[in-house]
């Protein structure tokens, strides 16, 4: 994965993804930031990245209405939540949506390595 989109309304939760990342080996990666869904859209225009990994509640666009917007776009860019959302109805709703993953809050690197294996 060359680029990796990372969009959080926490800039904290953005550094603790980033470093847990390199951790779990994507230490290469060119890692690209947005505050919430309605920056995420527009980044992920503008770089075409590899992966994005949001949240689910952001203000602006939530994580739901920023992955919708990208599929109605025609971006199919693996996707992944990270989240404190993960009931089974989140879940449910992330898939469906077309979601490849959600990761739950608190995470490690571990989890990254266990989620982006899915993906890679």
């Amino acid at each position: 994965m060359n680029k990796i989109l990372l969009v959080d309304d926490s800039k904290t939760i953005r550094m603790l993804i980033k470093r847990n990342l390199r951790q779990a080996g994507f230490d290469q990666a060119e890692i690209l930031e947005a505050e919430d869904g309605a920056q995420g859209l527009a980044v992920a225009k503008a770089e075409n990245p590899d992966l994005i990994l949001s949240d689910w509640n952001m203000p602006e666009m939530s994580g739901m209405e920023f992955l919708q917007a990208l599929r109605a776009d025609g971006i199919q860019t693996t996707f992944g939540f990270i989240t404190s959302e993960t009931t089974p109805t989140y879940k449910e709703q992330a898939l469906a949506a077309g979601a490849s993953f959600l990761l739950s809050k608190p995470f490690n690197a571990d989890s990254f390595a266990e989620a982006l294996g899915v993906v890679a």
